[in-house]
This record gives structure tokens, sequence and C-alpha cells, in this order.
């Protein structure tokens, strides 16, 4: 895959029999990856067209061009869409970025401590996240806020990120949390 294309959107199941899919799109306006054209598969040998758009809760109805019936649209189940990163519009505020530009920026404290790559940018409902994975062990997260992420140097390849302090409860070495010891000895 090619560094010069976006990930826009991914085509989920079959949406009735006339050949529509359920996509979820990637982006603020859900059906702004209708506005760019003829989208990409991954492998770049597929290119469709959105023939028409409809929100439907947090997907988006779509029918393509040659995808008239459900097995055609069934096919599809799972397929990501791309566009080209030139179609993209440039972002007028220095505090925006396109999520894509933040995946693998080494993720360092204050201090310049190196803690690990940003692996993913998740939105749970509450806010957007920023996936840290250290290099051999788990992942971690800390919220998408100026206070946690207060720097962010795309050339530099690196952005500043603030742990939040523990919440001082002990856990057990698989990461449970366990109640304090209240017996008195």
């Amino acid at each position: 895959m090619s560094e010069d294309r976006i990930l826009i959107a991914r085509i989920g199941a079959a949406h009735g029999v006339r050949g529509e899919v359920r996509v979820k799109p990637f982006g603020d306006d859900p059906l702004s990856f209708c506005d760019y054209g003829p989208l990409e598969t991954a492998d770049g040998k597929r290119r469709l067209v959105v023939k028409s758009a409809r929100l439907q809760k947090a997907m988006v109805v779509t029918r393509f061009e040659g995808i008239d019936d459900r097995n055609a649209a069934e096919a599809l189940n799972g397929v990501d869409l791309y566009i080209p990163r030139g179609a993209l519009p440039e972002l007028d505020d220095e505090d925006e970025f396109y999520h894509t530009d933040l995946l693998g920026l080494e993720a360092v404290s204050p201090d310049g401590e190196t803690l690990g790559k940003i692996v993913a940018l998740p939105d749970f409902g509450a806010g957007t996240l920023v996936e840290i994975r250290p290099n051999g062990a788990p992942s971690f997260y800390v919220p998408f806020t100026r206070e946690a992420v207060p720097e962010i140097d795309l050339a530099g390849g690196k952005v500043t990120v603030v742990v939040p302090e523990s919440t001082g409860e002990e856990s057990d070495q698989d990461g449970r949390e366990r109640p304090e010891d209240d017996a008195a000895g």
C-alpha cells in the first residue's frame, strides 16, 4: 500500500437485497468520503464509485456503481477504502492533525524519555484517545487533550505525552485491581 493514500472508510455488512452496504466513515463528516471521487481498495486493484449514500445511525448506507445485488454487496464486507493524500483539504489550524500523520510517531515524556510509539487514535464515545505501545509491553491510552498531549512535532517525529498519575490503587501482576488489605496485623 502506498503511503500517499489515506484510509477514509470501511465497508461493512450488506443492507437489504439491492446491493447497498453499510459503510463506517473515518472522518468528522460521515458523508465526506463521497466527495473524493472513486475510492480505492487497499491493493489498488479496484475502484468504487459512490452512487448514493444516506445516514442511518452511526453508519452510512451506500450504493456503489456496479454493485446491484446482495451477493455483490456481501463480497465487499470488510473492504477498506482509500483516497489519495492530495485529495484531503489543507488544515487551517496548527492544532489540527490528520490521525494518519500521528501514527508511528514516537511518544516521549516531558523529560524526553521514550514511552513508545503511537499505534492508534480510537474514540470509544467519550473522546479521542492516543494508544501508545511501549517496546515489548502492552499498550496504554491517554486522552488526546492538550493537557495529556501538550506538544506534537510532526517534523521531528515525536509527540510529548504527559502520562496521568496512577490512581494509587495496588494491582496484581495480571493488572487487576485488588482491594487494599484492611486487616490489622
